[in-house]
């Protein structure tokens, strides 16, 4: 007998159902995320989300320490969570431990959520079951870099306010009370000293074209922050500034206790030598990156560290004979962690000195910059008061 044939539709739902339960049976036979799960979490993984690494940190030390296995306090985590994006995070941890996966495993299928730092810190505290002692390491290495940026955007705050407020002065001066200074002197007449002539010139030029004046500063003021955002300036900038002579060596200490902080959390997580250099490779500013470099080869030859950093001047005099006792008593990590420390306080002092010199520095040019503009434009009725005489 003939079989009648299948119609398309029905054919195409009997395929969609097909694959329907061959994804259910897969799923309940394996015990695992199918595939639309596994495509999700990669879409999360692909997303920025601002992760509070810091409090992650200390919060799961707490957890460990209280005898709460690694699952369970990272779900424990996830339930108090009131950010979704930080909730998907701490679930797609959950989900790898749940697979078989360590910690630093999981960890590294969420790239934007946990540095390299961190991955590499736990990756080798799992071995030794100090899991717990390189949260707390990390979170106190997290809270130094936080108070550090703090001081250095404190510093620059107020100088930044009072450029910006005498900009603002400035502009106001050019484009509303010098054009009209212009026209009264132009209905005069009469010779005028050629610095006062110019400011005049400059305000006559900007009375008559306000907007065109104001849209040329916004441009400008624009293109500036956009070329900030280019790599190229930025390093540009940063070399420039590494060779000033005041400012130059206290952004060296910054790089260097920075560096120093780094390699001794990554040593006393467990990390060797040169994976905690190659790990810190990537953490310093571009300035030191080839010295680093080089320094690392030098110890991957076999080399010791102090001796590796001090032949590329990635050292003090204090910082390598502090590292080299480390080297002999077992206790680098530490040493260089103490290092660190000694160098913080210096740089307390150096932003201290900055809100202290800086300031009054700046107040004194901006100052005279203002009140040179207003001299010039009063300085023909002067000139005219001297001539009635």
């Amino acid at each position: 007998m003939s079989r009648a044939p299948v119609p398309p539709v029905a054919r195409s739902q009997r395929l969609a159902a097909a694959a329907s339960a061959s994804v259910s049976s897969s799923v309940s036979a394996q015990g695992r995320p199918g595939v639309l799960q596994r495509l999700q979490r990669q879409q999360v993984s692909q997303r920025r989300v601002e992760f509070p690494r810091r409090l992650f940190c200390q919060e799961l030390a707490v957890l460990l320490d209280a005898g709460i296995p690694l699952y369970e306090a990272i779900a424990t985590l996830c339930e108090k969570e009131e950010s979704a994006d930080v909730a998907r995070v701490l679930n797609s941890l959950t989900t790898d431990l749940s697979e078989g996966r360590t910690l630093s495993q999981a960890m590294r299928e969420q790239p934007q959520a946990f540095s390299s730092l961190l991955i590499a810190s736990i990756e080798a505290s799992q071995r030794t079951g100090q899991t717990a002692e390189a949260l707390r390491q990390h979170a106190a290495y997290l809270t130094w870099l936080t108070g550090l940026r703090d001081k250095l955007v404190s510093a620059a705050i107020y100088p930044a306010i009072l450029i910006g407020a005498s900009l603002v002065v400035i502009s106001f001066l050019t484009v509303f009370v010098v054009p009209r200074f212009a026209d009264i002197y132009e209905g005069m007449g009469g010779e005028m000293p050629w610095a006062s002539a110019v400011l005049l010139g400059i305000g006559k030029g900007v009375g008559e074209h306000p907007w065109l004046t104001l849209g040329g500063l916004v441009g400008l003021g624009m293109a500036i922050a956009a070329a900030w955002k280019a790599p190229v300036v930025r390093a540009a900038v940063s070399e420039r500034l590494w060779r000033t002579p005041v400012i130059g060596p206290r952004l060296r200490l910054i790089e260097l206790a920075s560096l120093y902080r780094t390699l001794g959390l990554l040593l006393q997580a467990g990390v060797a030598v040169v994976p905690a250099l190659e790990a810190s490779l990537e953490l310093v500013g571009p300035s030191l990156r080839p010295s680093m470099t080089q320094a690392t080869r030098r110890v991957r030859e076999g080399a010791r560290l102090s001796d590796a950093l001090q032949r590329h001047h990635l050292t003090t005099p204090v910082s390598v004979r502090m590292m080299r006792v480390g080297e002999q008593t077992g206790e680098l990590g530490p040493m260089l962690e103490r290092a660190a420390t000694f160098y913080d306080e210096e740089l307390a002092r150096f932003t201290e000195w900055v809100g202290k010199v800086v300031s009054p520095a700046l107040m004194l040019i901006m100052g005279v910059l203002i009140g040179g503009i207003v001299v010039l434009m009063y300085l023909p009725i002067f000139q005219v008061a001297d001539q009635i005489q």
